[in-house]
């Protein structure tokens, strides 16, 4: 805005932001996962939200030290997680709910220290001292445990005794929250040394420390042999399991808490949400079929409930373990889930793939992991607009079921899409449809719902520059052209369909839109229309005898 205070005369320099703003896209490849871990640890919490960019950091947070980050009791999540990756998933947000499967709640041992201990190894990677929590200290969370060189207190005057060697010395300073609790000075291995050299480690932790116990893992060799490598460690406390009685609790989770479903709906970046352990669950018998689709059912309705905002994501869903055959698929979702949604998308059959615990032989998982990551890889290489089907999913050595042309007839209209394995090409995903009611023909396509939702988002983003500007014509032809450039850009990438801009898309804001009435209430209407590209799911080619004589 020009000055009002000219006093002098000179030339003077104004800087006055005008025109539009470019609407920048958003992300639309970020998942979010839910189910059973192998571990919690690194920071990770029972039931709450954790980013994870990487398998490798998925290890660091919910894998043992040194493991292949999947379960002994063949859960879900870990292969879901590893697909989802293999197939080009970046960014994801995990929800660990136990590291093990719950047991009814009278029998129920929660873990002790040992769950979580802490294993510090030497620079030959062997085992050298194992660091647990103990019981008392488990509520007030996760310490520190840092260790660096030290010295011995001490050298012997007699030179016929052996010097120590100072190398094999170390210090152990415990904190919380980068407070120092305890500091342990002139430590070794050496379980033999002399009280005026030095503390044997395990000994004076045991006796010293308020907050640890320590375990010697070591068998045998020289002390600074078995010395455990500089560095700073965590030690933190064992979660606290559900139970087979309040299972459904945990998963469901509580929004204000952050934890569950409903605390993973809480991050607003998340735009595809899978629960594969549910299914596990399911089968294991910890939760019952009316529990599955209540669960399954919430999941539907979070994603469809994003008011005020524009709903920006969808559930991609599994059918039971026991609906092995394209008829009980059907038969499961008419007359059991029985629910539609535009925001959920639903794949048959299970997948086959490789069992690290298991000697790498084959186990049947749901697919929905997988199929994220080929959304993910789609959106990435091809845009949002493309329907992530025709497809190999990576990591996939076989299907539970192999479905033919005609048992898929049965089953693509009802929107369950079908894996299917094709001679010389593969497996590929046969089938791009959400689970919307079959007369709600225009949100049919994956690929359509998600671009929607990727425009709508954008625009609700990139327009917050307008909020409180001046409601006048020279605002509504700036939010027309900041739309306008945004939608014309998505047109010559090919997202939207016309020969012209004209025809691919049209924003309206004027003055039939904005009355007086509108105006004085603070309100600026604008009305968008685009004609999103739809995929060739039926190719047709109609074929028809030619005589050349007859054209003469």
């Amino acid at each position: 805005m020009p000055r009002l205070d000219y006093f002098a005369p000179g030339v003077y320099i104004e800087e006055v932001d005008r025109g539009s703003r470019p609407i920048e896209g958003v992300q639309t490849n970020i998942a979010g996962f839910i189910g059973f871990t192998e571990a919690i640890r690194g920071g990770a919490e029972l039931g709450k939200p954790m980013l994870v960019t990487s398998w490798n950091q998925y290890l660091e947070y919910f894998g043992k030290e040194n493991s292949d980050g999947f379960t002994d009791f063949g859960a879900y999540l870990p292969f879901a997680v590893n697909g989802w990756f293999l197939n080009g998933g970046a960014r994801c947000w995990i929800i660990s709910i136990g590291t093990q499967l719950p047991k009814p709640a009278e029998s129920t041992t929660q873990p002790g220290p040992e769950s979580t201990a802490l294993t510090i190894k030497t620079s030959g990677r062997r085992e050298s001292l194992q660091f647990l929590l103990k019981p008392e200290e488990a509520d007030n969370g996760a310490v520190n445990v840092e260790i660096f060189p030290s010295e011995p207190k001490s050298y012997p005057e007699d030179p016929n005794v052996p010097a120590p060697v100072p190398a094999e010395f170390f210090s152990v300073v415990i904190k919380r929250e980068g407070q120092e609790l305890e500091r342990h000075e002139n430590l070794t291995m050496d379980r033999n040394v002399q009280p005026e050299v030095g503390d044997y480690a395990v000994t004076k932790l045991q006796e010293a420390s308020q907050f640890v116990t320590v375990i010697d893992l070591t068998q045998r060799g020289l002390p600074l042999a078995r010395r455990p490598l500089d560095g700073q460690y965590e030690v933190s406390p064992p979660p606290l399991l559900p139970t087979r009685e309040n299972l459904y609790r945990y998963v469901q989770g509580v929004r204000d808490d952050r934890s569950g479903i409903q605390g993973l709906f809480e991050i607003d970046e998340i735009t595809m949400v899978a629960c594969p352990d549910l299914m596990l669950a399911h089968k294991q018998g910890l939760i019952d079929r009316d529990q599955l689709h209540g669960l399954m059912e919430l999941m539907v309705s979070l994603c469809e409930n994003a008011a005020p905002n524009p709903p920006n994501r969808m559930v991609v869903l599994d059918v039971p373990h026991d609906c092995i055959k394209p008829q009980h698929v059907t038969n499961w979702l008419d007359n059991e889930f029985n629910r539609r949604s535009m925001f959920a998308a639903l794949y048959y059959p299970w997948i086959k793939v490789p069992n690290p615990r298991n000697a790498g032989k084959p186990i049947l998982i749901p697919p929905s992991g997988h199929m994220m990551g080929v959304w993910s890889r789609t959106d990435e290489t091809r845009g949002v607009y493309k329907a992530p089907a025709n497809e190999t999913p990576r990591g996939v050595i076989g299907l539970s079921y192999d479905c033919n042309f005609r048992e898929q007839e049965l089953l693509n209209p009802k929107g369950i899409n079908c894996i299917r394995t094709f001679p010389n090409r593969g497996i590929k995903i046969w089938g791009a449809r959400t689970l919307v009611e079959p007369e709600k023909t225009e949100w049919r396509y994956i690929s359509v719902r998600r671009l929607m939702s990727y425009i709508e988002k954008s625009i609700e983003l990139g327009t917050q520059w307008v909020v409180f500007e001046p409601n006048d014509q020279d605002l509504w032809a700036r939010v027309r052209r900041t739309v306008s450039n945004f939608l014309e850009r998505l047109w010559r990438e090919g997202a939207l369909f016309g020969a012209s801009p004209e025809q691919a898309f049209y924003v309206k804001c004027d003055e039939t839109l904005n009355t007086p009435d509108t105006m004085i209430l603070g309100r600026l209407y604008v009305e968008v229309g685009v004609c999103p590209v739809r995929p060739a799911e039926f190719v047709i080619f109609r074929i028809s005898q030619w005589n050349a004589q007859d054209e003469e």
